[in-house]
Order: structure tokens, then sequence, then C-alpha cells
């Protein structure tokens, strides 16, 4: 009784009734029957929640582990699904855009509990490695005439592409990096509980990643307002260096957002700091970077036991896919422990 699956299990379960219609309108009038849709997302679950690295194991662990029997609903007597019709009936899934209604169904009941930060977010960006290799890239039939790399020259992600996963770019975080084949993926997170109130895959890029997180932002912004009426709240957003950027500040300004993004300690002409006075002295600064680091828990266990650190899909559509259903589950097992058990 005391299992902490047991407490996920609930919120799954009020997740998964907010979705009954639109698992409805997946299923064929006729035909044989199918695995059924929120059995299959409760075994995705399972997937990141236990980190299963493959399809065909998930299916062998059903087989034998009454943990995994009883959260996805299967009785003790019912066979497990084959793993070609478990990946085929998954693709329902995702034209049905599961992975994020299931997201914001599980923040709804965090906003419920009054769980949720109306006024102090965090913003941040993490490398996805791709399903491709290097070696699979090639020559671009139509290559762009202005290229992603500094002064708009073209570089290698420009004029190749991999014949494995063509979304996937050359990319690297670090100077002393790697270039991988990789995708991008954002997070925007509350700061009262630390938990996501916005996921996003990009491809990957050095102006993708400000991009991203202003239409987090917008997003985000527009719930909360809409939410408020007409009280008026002041918002703040917190980030690392490597969103001091005129342009992402200059959106933040705009959009009536205090931006508390950490600065260079010397300002150089290459590395410029952009915030004024005001915002460089306001007196929730600190507090915000203080509390932006814990958005990297999110990323470190999305990555190490979500299995997004080397992504199994190829396409932005698929990972970005996955990845919301992984942050929705580093959510559930956030509010576990927040949320109080019923008396």
């Amino acid at each position: 009784m005391d299992h902490p699956l047991r407490r996920v299990r609930a919120m799954t379960d009020v997740a998964v009734g907010e979705l009954n219609g639109k698992f409805q309108a997946m299923y064929a009038p006729q035909g044989r029957p199918s695995i059924a849709p929120e059995k299959l997302l409760r075994a995705l679950l399972l997937q990141a929640l236990y980190s299963v690295r493959s399809e065909r194991l998930l299916m062998e662990q059903m087989e034998y582990n009454l943990l995994f029997r009883w959260f996805v609903g299967l009785n003790l007597d019912e066979s497990v699904w084959d793993v070609t019709v478990f990946t085929k009936n998954r693709e329902r899934l995702l034209e049905a855009e599961v992975a994020d209604a299931f997201f914001q169904a599980v923040l709804k009941q965090a906003e419920k509990e009054s769980l949720l930060s109306d006024e102090h977010f965090t913003v941040d960006g993490t490398l996805i490695e791709a399903w491709a290799h290097r070696r699979s890239l090639e020559p671009r039939k139509d290559p762009p005439t202005q290229g992603t790399g500094s002064g708009g020259r073209l570089t290698l992600r420009d004029t190749h592409q991999s014949r494995t996963d063509p979304d996937a770019r050359l990319y690297k975080k670090s100077a002393l990096g790697e270039p991988k084949l990789s995708y991008l993926g954002h997070l925007m997170m509350e700061n009262r509980n630390g938990l996501i109130v916005e996921p996003c895959v990009t491809l990957s890029g050095k102006r993708e990643e400000p991009q991203a997180a202003l239409e987090m932002v917008k997003k985000v912004v527009s719930r909360v307002r809409a939410r408020a009426g007409n009280a008026r709240r002041e918002i703040t957003v917190g980030a690392d260096k490597g969103y001091q950027q005129k342009d992402f500040i200059a959106g933040l300004r705009k959009l009536d957002v205090v931006p508390h993004v950490a600065e260079y300690v010397r300002s150089v002409p290459q590395w410029p700091n952009c915030l004024t006075a005001a915002e460089r002295e306001h007196p929730g600064f600190l507090i915000s970077q203080r509390h932006r680091k814990r958005i990297e828990k999110h990323f470190g266990w999305m990555k190490t036991i979500g299995g997004m650190r080397k992504t199994k899909y190829r396409g932005r559509r698929r990972v970005g896919w996955m990845f919301s259903l992984a942050a929705a589950a580093s959510n559930l097992i956030r509010m576990a422990k927040l949320v109080p058990e019923p008396a």
C-alpha cells in the first residue's frame, strides 16, 4: 500500500479520465479489437518511469511483472500484446497528440492543488542526441543560400543532412564538446515547487534556444493572465548566461516580463550584458538565480531515467512527443511527494 507508484497511478487515472473523449475518437467502428489507447499510454509511461530500453523488453516485463500489469490494467489471465502490434498502435497516440493532452491534464491537477506559481518561472534547454550517426550525413540536394553560422556562413549542418534522420542537425552546446546529430529539448518551470509548465523540442542551433524560450513564455504568460483576469501581476523569468541576448531580453520586455538572466562577470563585445540597472537590482533577481538550477533535476531525470539522453525515435515530431511524455512523468514523480495523501 505504501508503494510510490500508487500515488502516480491515482494521478494518472484522473488524467486519463479527462482524455476519454479523445480516446473514444481513436477507436475504429469496425475491424479487430486493438490495444486500448489508455493502456497503451500507461505502458509508455512505465517505460519512461522504469528506464525500459525497448518495447520488446517492456512486453517481456509485462509477462511476469505483476506491478506492471496492475499499473497498465491487465488481468492475470490476459495475454500480453505482440511487440509489432504495440508499436503500430503507438502511432495512433502520436497522430492524436495524446502526449501534449496528457501533460496538460497532469498540469491541471497541479493547478487544482495550488502547486503552481503564476509569477516566477525559469527556462532552459538541453541537447538530445539523435538516433543517427555522423557517417549517415550526405550532401543536401538543395542547400540554403544563407547558413546558420556566424555572419550567415554555410556550415556542415546546412549543406548536409542525415539519411536516417533528416531532421537531426550537427550541434554542440559547449566549445569543447563534440558536434553530434541532435535535437534541442526545452523546458519552462515554475519556481514555487519546481514543476514543468511547458515542454518543447526544436531543431539544434544557437538561435533556436532563445526563440523556443520566448514561444514558451508567450504561451504560459497568456494562460496566467487569462486566469488572473484584470489583476495584473509582475512575472519574472530566470535563465542562465546562454540567454543573455539582446533579442531574447527585448522579447521578454515586450511581453511585460522582468528578465532575470544571469550576466557575464566581465562584459566583452562578443558577450554583452543587456539588463538594465533596475532589472539587475530587482529584489527577486538573486532568488530567481538560486531557484533556476532546479530545472536541471528535470533534465537529469529525463535523460538518465526517462530515456531522453539519446532518443530511440527519429523525426522532430516523434522526439517531441516522447519528450512531452517524459516531462509529464517527471511532474508526476514530483507531485507524488507534494500532493497530500487522501484521508
